[in-house]
């Protein structure tokens, strides 16, 4: 499944792509067949294209190198000519150790503290006898790299600088596998080459490799590409990130209710940097800000509550109209029902566990109001767009404008609706309603009215005792909207039935 590392990997290519003009290659790297899931590949399909992170190139769009699948690329005999030629150069060379040869040469080199790995065993340099003396017993081989020793390797990598290693310290990877399937370590940079890519942008963990990939490309004298090798992602913590910082599978984020581009926005400045202290920023000024010699070199730190953030910033520039297409697009998106309808919460201390099942019938709540009154769900949403983050939180957040009676807050309702003048504020309440077909402006002015002449009649210096419990009664909770705001928006019938209750 496509998850935030990955998506961060796509999304640094696509906006170097467009910035510099260039294109932008989809290809699935299949060769491990033993790993390979259809519903995976189709599952990166579905996000990026989500996400809005587009391609020039790929196999499901075409294009001038097709196929883009390596498996394929393997059946179409790209590979094996060139393994050959690279055997024919002195590059690489066949080897026919069996699984428990290997494991012996491991173990022995672990007990021994040496490098783990493969450096020559019997088959470096064997002779062209010996290769064909094995060949016609029917041994199985594969083909590895020969790495020349003595020697320094060097590559020029756009985060880090110039690295350099010890050639004795890298192993002979394997190219060819048994089965005649490519290894990423030669498929990819075949296809690097034969697909014109100037820029490889992958993850720091592949450094250790990249002595393999940059002799690869020397020994068939082609032009190496630029490296740039990007930071790992960790938590707000500085440790691994985890599910507990907020990590998931990116269609997650879709189902939590993150607006695209928010993500995006998030995912971007996760190891870059624009240069200066922007934070939220459009898709042309993303473009237009990202160079390579942003990317730093020391780990990007994923902090959940700036995605909560920039969700939120993007929510309050947007219409409530706006907003409810996109909980209606959302809740018909077959991901974000399974997800909360098997959602299982890992609570933090003191927090009381999140029922996703409750998640979502609150957000079903939302459609079914809106098929009724529009009105009333367009001025919730609007009322509420202030205060909340992501689109899932809006059915929490107006629920109670939306339902008959609302959940009570039972500590609420015995701090403020036990006092000896409540059940007089409510009965002043209702028996004076606004006129009829008032503007919501002048409705909330006569609620305010009422308030404070019951709060002066009853000697209450302040509005509290008089706007608590009337917020409580109404909307079953003590934080929210302005209460002759939300007054205004519930009515004096859906006021007068909830007051009712307490009376």
């Amino acid at each position: 499944m496509l998850h935030v590392g990955a998506l961060r990997d796509a999304l640094f290519k696509s906006l170097f792509a467009q910035r510099e003009g260039g294109q932008n290659v989809f290809r699935i790297e299949d060769t491990d067949r033993s790993r390979y899931n259809a519903d995976s590949e189709s599952e990166f399909v579905e996000t990026l294209r989500w996400v809005g992170i587009e391609f020039d190139e790929g196999p499901h769009i075409g294009g001038p190198f097709a196929p883009y699948r390596q498996s394929e690329r393997k059946e179409a005999g790209i590979y094996a000519p060139l393994a050959e030629e690279l055997m024919a150069r002195g590059h690489a060379y066949k080897a026919f150790e069996t699984s428990a040869e290997l494991d012996e040469m491991r173990e022995f080199q672990q007990i021994n503290k040496m490098p783990t790995g493969y450096f020559g065993g019997a088959w470096r340099d064997a002779t062209p006898e010996q290769v064909d003396a094995a060949q016609a017993e029917g041994k199985p081989f594969v083909i590895r790299q020969r790495i020349p020793r003595d020697t320094k390797i060097v590559i020029d990598d756009v985060v880090r600088g110039r690295i350099e290693w010890d050639s004795n310290t890298v192993d002979d990877p394997v190219l060819i596998k048994a089965d005649g399937m490519p290894t990423y370590h030669f498929a990819a940079m075949v296809d690097d080459h034969l697909m014109q890519i100037t820029h490889i942008l992958r993850g720091e963990e592949w450094i250790s490799s990249a002595p393999k990939h940059a002799l690869l490309f020397d020994a068939f004298g082609w032009e190496r590409p630029i490296f740039c090798h990007c930071p790992v992602i960790v938590g707000s913590d500085g440790k691994k990130l985890s599910k507990r910082h907020g990590a998931t599978r990116v269609l997650d984020y879709m189902a939590q209710g993150f607006f695209p581009h928010a993500l995006k926005n998030f995912i971007a400045l996760i190891g870059w940097s624009p240069g200066d202290d922007r934070e939220a920023m459009t898709m042309p000024e993303l473009i237009g800000a990202f160079e390579l010699k942003g990317i730093q070199a020391s780990p990007g730190r994923f902090d959940f509550e700036k995605l909560r953030w920039l969700n939120g910033n993007l929510i309050r520039s947007l219409t409530p109209q706006d907003i409810l297409d996109a909980i209606l697009e959302l809740l018909d998106h077959p991901h974000a029902q399974a997800y909360w309808e098997n959602f299982v919460d890992e609570p933090m201390p003191n927090q009381v566990p999140v029922d996703g099942k409750v998640v979502w019938s609150r957000l079903e709540l939302i459609r079914t109001k809106f098929a009724e009154d529009p009105e009333l769900v367009l001025a919730a949403i609007r009322e509420e767009q202030p205060r909340v983050h992501t689109l899932v939180e809006f059915g929490e957040a107006v629920e109670f404008f939306l339902v008959d009676q609302p959940v009570m807050d039972e500590k609420a309702v015995s701090k403020w609706l036990t006092q000896p003048h409540v059940p007089a504020l409510f009965a002043a309440i209702v028996a004076n309603p606004p006129a009829p077909d008032l503007p919501e402006a002048d409705i909330r002015n006569h609620y305010d009215a009422v308030l404070r002449a019951f709060a002066a009649d009853n000697g209450f210096d302040k509005l509290g005792p008089v706007v608590h419990p009337t917020r409580v009664a109404l909307t079953g909770k003590t934080v929210g909207p302005g209460l002759f705001e939300l007054m205004a928006i519930l009515g004096p019938e859906r006021i007068a039935a909830r007051l009712a209750k307490w009376l």
